[in-house]
């Protein structure tokens, strides 16, 4: 039986590096390249690049004979990359949908129509009861609030026919003894399901558009020296102001400020997140600040966000002295597309590079 990923304490993203032996997924793709709209059925792979293999963070690897059919999704983050990928079709459930609104484009449509099987998580009798032959988790076996305490086992899951993967990007990234400093594994794991999904052309346009965007940015700030590089927090308004939660080192947010030409302050911390204390902050005083919220669905509803959690920094006794505060510095970037895994890393590092390094950045 499969062993369960190690457990991580943040959202992760799935299953990543390709084994010997997988196909490449030869085959015309959307020359669109336009991230806003889903791949075409065009770009699939022939039925003869499979077997492939994809393994999880221990190395246990998961083969496909075949693309699955009948896809369960456990939130909106790899919801939103199966829509990308052109294979929206195959998805028959997911948990944690994503609000109306927050996906661009026509990926947005498309989500609609795909059945929630929970707000939440999904409970495990209707997930291995839901007739899906893959189950691609986001949330690995980290608690959930309780409610990945009543997750299905490895044996359960073998026994309900439905092939259980992750994606690493972030899953196995908490664990890492390195910390994450750029969008390789996120790739990884966009070419990975890709293989598996038979899309893997539309993933190779999806990674090189990421890489193209990245390694602009990197030829025009990389060689900043460090001490250099503005310092750079990102503020999660949605998690509360209380107590600030850091994105530490090991986060895809890290990767991401880091390749904008920017110094997290919390780049020392090891782990995915940490519960910090606003003298942390103050300690720290940055350069930048970037207002995390969480997409609302709408851009009114966004601006709304953007203003209360600039006019809460901007009020508090705590943090209004701040160098970042005083200047002005603020990004309105949110939440998703920096600290969860997917194809708008690359557009946010590409954004921050511009606002902090102006003129360097087209």
């Amino acid at each position: 039986m499969r062993p369960r990923v190690w457990a991580g304490t943040a959202a992760v993203v799935l299953c990543g590096l390709l084994v010997a032996g997988c196909g490449d997924g030869a085959g015309g793709g959307d020359n669109g390249g336009d991230g806003d709209k889903a791949g075409s059925a065009a770009g699939k792979s022939a039925a003869g690049d499979y077997p492939v293999t994809v393994t999880d963070c221990a190395g246990t690897g998961t083969t496909f004979s075949a693309a699955p059919e009948k896809i369960v999704t456990s939130n909106a983050s790899s919801l939103e990359l199966l829509l990308r990928l052109g294979a929206g079709d195959k998805v028959i459930g997911t948990g944690f949908p994503p609000g109306k609104g927050t996906l661009p484009g026509e990926l947005d449509a498309q989500a609609r129509k795909v059945k929630v099987l929970s707000d939440t998580v999904i409970p495990r009798e209707k997930l291995l009861g839901s007739g899906a032959d893959l189950y691609i988790d986001t949330f690995a076996s980290m608690n959930m609030g309780g409610g990945m305490g009543d997750a299905p086992t490895e044996e359960e899951f073998e026994a309900a026919g439905i092939r259980h993967v992750y994606l690493k990007s972030t899953a196995c990234a908490a664990r890492s003894r390195t910390a994450v400093t750029d969008l390789s594994a996120v790739e990884a794991d966009i070419t990975s399901l890709g293989e598996v999904t038979g899309t893997a052309a539309r993933a190779r346009e999806l990674v090189d558009g990421m890489k193209e965007k990245v390694d602009a940015v990197r030829k025009a700030v990389g060689g900043t020296a460090g001490s250099d590089r503005p310092t750079y927090f990102f503020f999660d308004f949605d998690a509360g102001t209380k107590q600030p939660v850091a994105v530490c080192n090991r986060q895809v947010a890290n990767a991401v400020i880091t390749l904008a030409g920017a110094r997290n302050v919390f780049a020392d911390c090891d782990g995915d997140y940490k519960q910090v204390g606003w003298e942390d902050v103050i300690a720290e005083d940055p350069d930048w600040i970037q207002l995390g919220i969480r997409n609302r669905g709408s851009e009114a509803a966004n601006d709304k966000a953007f203003d209360e959690a600039q006019k809460w920094l901007e009020t508090n006794s705590a943090t209004k002295g701040l160098k970042a505060v005083g200047e002005g510095h603020f990004l309105r970037i949110g939440s998703e597309r920096t600290t969860i895994a997917g194809v708008e890393n690359a557009d946010t590092v590409e954004e921050i590079a511009r606002t902090i390094h102006p003129g360097k950045v087209g």
